[in-house]
């Protein structure tokens, strides 16, 4: 039977599987010789003193022959399987097609944008300041707004379903054994591309179909049920439900259900714009030191403030990334954040929003209904748009000079490729965001001194943190409760918030889903 132990180590001893191995060894009172295996089950760094510790928990394998058995999926083939369609393939889509062909179901992808790959060439249009596919861009394509914007894979909620299971599915689908342990696990956006399209691999393999630059231009009803789809040539694709898993941005998927008279829901969501500092600074704040060394990771924040009752907060914090254009259409200015696996830019940014409240867009609601909310939002992009400098360059200004009100005259250098003009943002956002905003960054530099530094830049607008709009369904069956057949999942439905969170989603979805169909 394997042993489990703790170690509080060093940056270097824990980046050295010799040591750690040694001290393991030496705790249990072993030799090394009767060591089978050493597994890593959990890694995270305490920062909290001037001398940083890394915890470290181990599995040991005493005896050879209770090594554990390589973890297995079973994947039939369902070529023949009566079919349900999924509308996106991003983690929510492409985890609940996974979960289908487990139960017997032949899953039908029904993607607006284009494969990975192929996408890959339509976003680095954009970041040279080209046109803007609608299909293929940040949020639409193979593999969601996750494929390319970072590829974090925490989540706070253990309660949406099985948490280990889906990183063990990405890890035999090519993502690096530490995700497995580490604390706040993260693939990087150059390597998931090759992962999700393992993922296509092992669905279309048993018979899964996946349909891209498929448009969904309406939804089949058949006395009250969802039966299909069609896409925007008129073709019809039917089968015995629907799963939506389109991701926050499909606002044309909102509008076609509106239209329709499925009821929609607006939920609350929060808005801001991404910060970025040189992330020298950030580590020598967080870990108190002139320089973070050759074993300690680029490091890391999380903050949170109330200022006049209403929360701000930093959201999708990369350390060694960079800021990525995240607009859907042209005319509008939106900005998030990403890293790659080794998180090596010069570069820390973060979201930095604040909650939006109904009272916030009543003034839409007589006009725009359940989509009021999703209204303020564009009007939001629309005015940063107004602000920039054409295409997708933003509208940036100096942190300390904002916090002061003071106009910037110059930006200092960006990891934002498309570039940003200095502008008075507090001038031009809404009141209660400008507001929010200048007193959270103020908070947030008392308890990280030097995070508020005319080093720092802020760009706006960081506005699609989460979808503004709810499409509801039961609790226990997932459905939605007036529209049999219909399964609203992941980011886009209201029930998500990042790459875990809505794979296993879209595996629950896909379960209730199953049991439907029975």
């Amino acid at each position: 039977m394997p042993t489990e132990i703790s170690l509080v180590l060093s940056p270097q001893e824990a980046a050295d599987p010799k040591i750690y191995t040694a001290k393991a060894v030496k705790q249990l009172g072993i030799s090394a010789d009767q060591l089978a295996l050493v597994r890593i089950l959990g890694r995270s760094i305490d920062a909290r003193s001037r001398q940083i510790r890394v915890n470290l928990r181990l599995q040991l394998f005493i005896d050879p022959e209770g090594e554990p058995a390589p973890v297995r999926f079973d994947y039939p083939d369902v070529t023949h399987a009566a079919p349900v369609v999924i509308v996106g393939a991003g983690p929510a889509g492409l985890f609940a097609a996974l979960r289908l062909i487990e139960r017997g179901i032949k899953p039908i992808l029904v993607e607006r944008g284009k494969d990975v790959s192929a996408r890959k060439r339509d976003i680095a249009q954009i970041n040279r300041n080209g046109a803007v596919d609608p299909d293929s861009n940040y949020a639409f394509g193979e593999g969601g707004a996750g494929a390319y914007s970072d590829g974090k894979l925490f989540t706070r909620s253990k309660k949406r379903g099985d948490y280990r299971k889906a990183l063990e599915v990405l890890h035999a689908h090519g993502a690096d054994e530490s995700i497995l342990y580490d604390a706040h696990p993260h693939i990087g956006t150059d390597r998931l591309p090759r992962i999700i399209a393992a993922i296509r691999q092992t669905i279309r393999s048993c018979g899964g179909e996946i349909l891209f630059e498929t448009r969904v231009a309406d939804l089949l009803l058949r006395e009250g049920r969802a039966v299909g789809v069609v896409d925007r040539q008129g073709n019809r694709i039917e089968a015995m439900a629907v799963i939506l898993a389109t991701g926050h941005s499909a606002r044309d998927v909102y509008k076609l259900l509106n239209s329709k008279g499925v009821r929609l829901e607006a939920k609350p969501f929060a808005m801001g714009v991404r910060v970025e500092h040189p992330q020298s600074l950030i580590d020598t704040i967080q870990y108190h030191l002139p320089s973070r060394g050759e074993y300690l990771p680029a490091a890391a924040y999380s903050l949170v403030s109330q200022i006049g009752g209403r929360g701000v907060y930093s959201f999708c914090m990369c350390p060694g990334g960079f800021v990525v254009p995240a607009l859907t259409q042209p005319g509008e200015a939106v900005v998030n954040g990403m890293s790659p696996s080794g998180r090596n830019s010069v570069y820390a940014n973060a979201g930095i929003v604040t909650e939006i409240r109904a009272e916030d867009y009543a003034h839409l609601t007589e006009e725009y209904g359940a989509l009021a909310a999703l209204r303020f939002q564009e009007e939001f992009e629309q005015a940063a748009f107004a602000q920039g400098g054409g295409r997708q360059v933003v509208p940036g200004q100096r942190l300390a000079d904002f916090v002061a009100g003071r106009v910037s005259k110059s930006l200092p250098a960006t990891s934002y490729h498309p570039g940003a003009v200095a502008t008075d943002m507090y001038g031009w956002m809404p009141h209660f965001i400008g507001e929010s905003l200048r007193g959270g960054f103020a908070s947030f530099g008392q308890k990280m001194r030097g995070f508020v530094t005319n080093e720092a830049l802020i760009l706006g607008v960081e506005s699609r943190t989460s979808s503004p709009v709810r499409i509801p369904r039961d609790p226990l069956t997932l459905m939605h409760p007036e529209t049999d057949g219909l399964f609203p999942s992941g980011e886009g439905a209201g029930y998500a918030g990042g790459i875990v969170s809505a794979a296993l989603d879209g595996e629950r979805s896909a379960d209730r889903c199953a049991d439907y169909c029975r």
